[in-house]
């Protein structure tokens, strides 16, 4: 086996050195410390008190309490004389003044001392039982005569041995009277150790008070502050149990301040031991069921302060034992539940210490109420007050390893994090040098070592970055920088600090987050499969030309619509008109120049900006657009594609908005589509298309202010029977809308408006209420009226809203509703069947009847009409204009009229221009006609002064046709005929 090398062997030199330090560090550490404590135990078991004193005899004593009225000397003296004497006498809290009398003894041992030592004695007089005569009085203030203050009570020096006094005495508190004779040299040595240890007790609990105070100055802990708090009133509370607490510090505490202390300090003892004790266990007892009885406690303790203060210390005392016992005994059974839950020995120690103070408490207080004095020898105020701060402190002292070890393993849990950490952190100097660096940073330097002082950051980066963050750092205290190396394509981001003088700061690799950052934003402004804008990125573009363009540049912006794209994605699948998208879009691209972008709105929909541009030549550069689209085929592997595209371009007014601008060329591109414009339409500034946008949108605000349905009114076109035209006054309500200035313009531009921005709704409802309204205002007139038509919008039937408010409405209106007839669109019934159905059957609950608008002019009418349960059909006005001019509309309409009449169901031709056209529905068979050649619409006041819809009729042939017809004279009403359907 090979030896180690040399160089790891101990030198012999150093084997005295090691020695002398390991005997210096057993000394110190062990055998003084274990030495002391020897030495300490042998001093109190075998050693001579220097101040112990003795010669003391107990003396017995007659006592009575002084009831009534206050008693003189003699008759007190005349009373004791029946009273047994016993050794002591307890007052059990009573402050009522004793009389009592003792004999001193003929002792040896030179002059003789009589000292009455309860630490409770107010003050105290005395007079010689033979004589009467006064041997003085004292008190905690003065003392006049043979008495005087001694220790925590009073002491009398008798006249002569062997004589019997008489004394009168006041207590306060669990007093205890008795007497003892002491040889006058010992009692000043009892004095003495009465003092000393009163010193003692001071000082040692001080010292050690001082000592945890330090700690907590210098830890910068509040717990050490609350614990050397509590270890000053644990001396006095210890000093009161003795009676020392007639000093502090050596000092004798005025006469007036006893009582009103003892109070006070238990008080403040009691706060002060919950304090801490919820600092330390708190947390912990905070989800237990001793979290609402300990809050309750604290509030407890905070009201014996007030207490301590207002109420006479005789009646304080049982508030205060009772309160201090029920908090103590719920305390230490919190402590018992977290030493059973977690083992804890911090509860422990602290449990202990609750526990001696506990039973000194209680022995306290049986001992005040039983007259038990005996316990107190066992379980004291001092010993308890020594035991139970020295438990504390072991708590203490444990809370301190468990914070120091959490310290030492939270601080190697933070040197393994900067070790681990995958993000660079480093320390700099105010010049740039490396004071510290984790090993992540080192590798983002490709770096292997740093030299703590001479590696630079300048090594790494530019002098300028390292000038620009030190600035920053040094104006603003930290700094956020994205920073690229000297060498690499790598991107990083720095965030700086500075700290005590140095620059503390973090480094990260943000080369794939950059990429992938740019790459969303390219995704935000682009489409993915074009590249070029999409409608995002095209509209910022729009505003940004917009906002910049200098007064009086042009600004152009143009809607292409490729024609019949998606037969090429039915007939060949996605991919292949992905393919034809690309190259559409690389051909509009090499038609644009400059700051001329495209962006693709739509699935075939493009808009394209052209700022700067002029509308002369966005006009040759959109037919350019459209030439090279349409020009040659497309190739996608081996098939070809032709691919034509219509454009509508428009001039851009200035503060116009980018949805305006786009709708506006939106309708000049269908306008391309459907004319014969060869694929270009455009409309220069101050057009038509300009204005009907303008008053469209003008009526789509209107819609959506306040005053929506302001300026309309109904007038109502008369509809004429054919079978009996006098006989009957039926009609179409019409809407119309008054401008301000009194001039009445079309509905159908305000419909559309309202139908385009989803308002629809407002004009149905509102013409719903006020027809039904007219109607039940004139019903009286209205004899002749079978039913009143209103056309119904498909935006309103598909909104949900729009049918309860109807049905509301119908039901308010419920005796009149029977003669409504709503027009339903075809092309709009057959869109969504089911909803359609659903809502005819709603509406006829109420007697509505229901009419199928325009019918004839869809292609799938017939098919579905058997779905509907429509009352009438309303042919559409194309087959009726001209109708004998062509036969085909003639044979049209009477194949609608057979099918009506084979389904139940009435039918009205509309758009009925001369009495030739009458004439001919009439022998088709037609039940209903409307149109000019009846009458145009009236205001509602000439409904009323008509007898019928005849009564409309200006012309006379049409007249003299009237006069001809069949003159039945009862025509059946629309509810009369019960369609085949239901015989089924």
């Amino acid at each position: 086996m090979s030896q180690p090398p040399s160089s790891a062997r101990i030198p012999i030199s150093a084997y005295p050195d090691r020695l002398l330090r390991a005997m210096m560090r057993l000394l110190s550490v062990y055998f003084v410390p274990i030495g002391v404590l020897l030495v300490s135990v042998l001093a109190y078991a075998s050693w001579n008190n220097h101040y112990a004193a003795s010669g003391d005899v107990v003396l017995p004593v007659r006592v009575l309490a002084e009831s009534g009225a206050p008693l003189d000397p003699a008759s007190a003296l005349r009373k004791l004389a029946g009273v047994p004497a016993v050794e002591r006498y307890d007052t059990h809290l009573s402050e009522t003044p004793v009389w009592f009398t003792v004999r001193s003894q003929d002792l040896p041992g030179g002059p003789q001392v009589i000292e009455f030592p309860s630490r409770h004695a107010i003050d105290i007089s005395c007079w010689d039982a033979a004589s009467l005569a006064s041997l003085g009085s004292a008190s905690h203030e003065a003392a006049t005569g043979a008495l005087s203050a001694a220790k925590a009570g009073f002491a009398l020096r008798p006249l002569y041995a062997s004589s019997e006094v008489l004394c009168r005495a006041r207590f306060t508190g669990p007093a205890r009277l008795s007497a003892v004779q002491w040889p006058a040299t010992e009692m000043t040595r009892s004095i003495q150790q009465f003092h000393r240890k009163s010193g003692l007790l001071d000082g040692g609990m001080i010292v050690l008070s001082l000592f945890i105070l330090i700690t907590a100055l210098i830890n910068r802990q509040l717990l050490y502050l609350e614990f050397a708090a509590w270890l000053i009133l644990n001396l006095r509370v210890g000093a009161i149990s003795a009676g020392w607490d007639i000093q502090w510090l050596g000092q004798a505490l005025p006469p007036g301040w006893l009582v009103p202390s003892k109070a006070v300090t238990t008080a403040l003892y009691a706060i002060s031991t919950l304090t801490l004790y919820m600092t330390l266990f708190g947390a912990d007892l905070a989800k237990t069921r001793f979290a609402h009885p300990l809050r309750v406690t604290q509030w407890l303790a905070l009201a014996l302060l007030p207490f301590s203060i207002w109420l006479p210390f005789g009646y304080y005392l049982p508030v205060m034992w009772v309160i201090v016992a029920s908090g103590l005994t719920l305390m230490t059974a919190g402590l018992i539940n977290l030493m059973l839950r977690d083992r804890a020995r911090v509860a422990m120690w602290f449990a202990a210490s609750f526990g001696v103070t506990f039973l000194s408490s209680l022995a306290e207080v049986v001992a005040a109420a039983l007259g038990m004095r005996e316990l107190l020898n066992l379980a004291n105020g001092v010993t308890a007050a020594l035991a139970s701060s020295l438990l504390a402190a072991l708590a203490i002292a444990e809370q301190m390893r468990i914070e120091t070890r959490k310290r030492i393993a939270a601080q190697a849990e933070l040197e393994h994090a900067y070790e681990a950490m995958p993000v660079g952190l480093f320390t700099l100097d105010q010049y740039g040098g490396f004071l510290s660096a984790n090993p992540a940073l080192l590798r983002m330097l490709a770096c292997e070592a740093l030299a703590p002082g001479r590696t630079r950051w300048q090594q790494f980066f530019s002098d300028a970055t390292w000038s620009h963050m030190r600035e920053q750092v040094q104006s603003q205290l930290s700094v956020e920088l994205e920073i690229d190396p000297r060498e690499g394509e790598r991107r990083f981001l720095v965030r700086a600090t500075l700290a005590h003088g140095r620059i503390e700061g973090v480094l990260e690799d943000i080369t794939e987050k950059t990429r992938a950052t740019e790459q969303l934003r390219f995704m935000a402004n682009n489409d993915p499969l074009t590249k070029v804008f999409n409608r995002r990125g095209i509209e910022k573009m729009f505003e940004s030309v917009a906002v910049g363009a200098a007064p009086g540049r042009p600004l152009t912006l143009a809607y292409l619509d490729l024609d019949r794209f998606k037969l090429i994605n039915d007939l060949f699948g996605h991919a292949a008109g992905d393919e034809v998208l690309k190259q559409v879009c690389e051909r509009v691209a090499m038609t644009l120049a400059g700051g001329q972008q495209i962006g693709r709105v739509g699935g075939d929909e493009f808009v394209i900006v052209m700022p700067d541009t002029a509308i002369s030549l966005a006009s040759l550069i959109c037919r350019s657009i459209v030439d090279r689209i349409g020009g040659s085929p497309y190739r996608v592997g081996d098939k070809a594609f032709h691919v034509r595209g219509s454009v509508g371009l428009i001039e851009v007014a200035p503060g116009m908005a980018m949805k305006d601008a786009v709708s506006t060329a939106d309708r000049a591109c269908r306008e391309a589509k459907d004319g014969n414009t060869e694929g270009l339409v455009v409309y220069k500034r101050g057009s038509s298309a300009f204005h009907e946008r303008e008053a469209e949108l003008n009526l789509v605000a209107r819609l959506n202010g306040p005053n929506a349905t302001e300026g309309m009114f109904l007038e109502m076109q008369p509809i004429m029977s054919l079978r009996s035209p006098h006989e009957s006054l039926n009609f179409e309500v019409l809407l119309r809308m008054r401008e301000a200035d009194g001039r009445v313009s079309p509905a159908g531009p305000l419909i559309a408006a309202a139908e385009k921005s989803g308002r629809a709704g407002v004009i149905d409802r509102w013409v719903l209420s006020t027809t039904l309204a007219w109607i039940e205002d004139h019903v009286d007139s209205l004899t002749n009226t079978r039913f009143v038509c209103m056309n119904l919008s498909g935006a309103s039937l598909n909104d949900e809203r729009f049918v309860q408010d109807t049905l509301e409405i119908l039901a308010r209106h419920e005796h009149v509703a029977g003669r409504l007839c709503m027009e339903i669109t075809e092309s709009v019934a057959l869109h969504d069947l089911n909803n359609t159905r659903r809502f005819i059957d709603q509406v006829r609950a109420f007697g509505v009847k229901v009419a199928l608008d325009d019918f004839g002019a869809g292609y799938t009418s017939f098919s579905y009409l058997k779905e509907l349960p429509a009352d009438v059909l309303k042919i559409d006005g194309n087959f009726i204009v001209n109708i004998n001019a062509h036969p085909a509309n003639v044979a049209i309409v009477e194949a609608i009229v057979n099918l009506a009449v084979n389904l139940g169901m009435k039918t009205i031709a509309e758009w009925a221009e001369d009495a030739e056209t009458v004439r001919t529905l009439a022998d088709i068979g037609v039940d209903y006609v409307q149109g000019y050649a009846i009458a145009r619409s009236q205001p509602p006041e000439k409904l009323l002064a008509a007898s019928s819809s005849a009564s409309f009729i200006k012309g006379e042939d049409v007249l003299q046709l009237v006069r001809t017809l069949g003159a039945s004279a009862n025509e059946p009403a629309l509810m009369d005929v019960t369609p085949l359907r239901d015989l089924h």
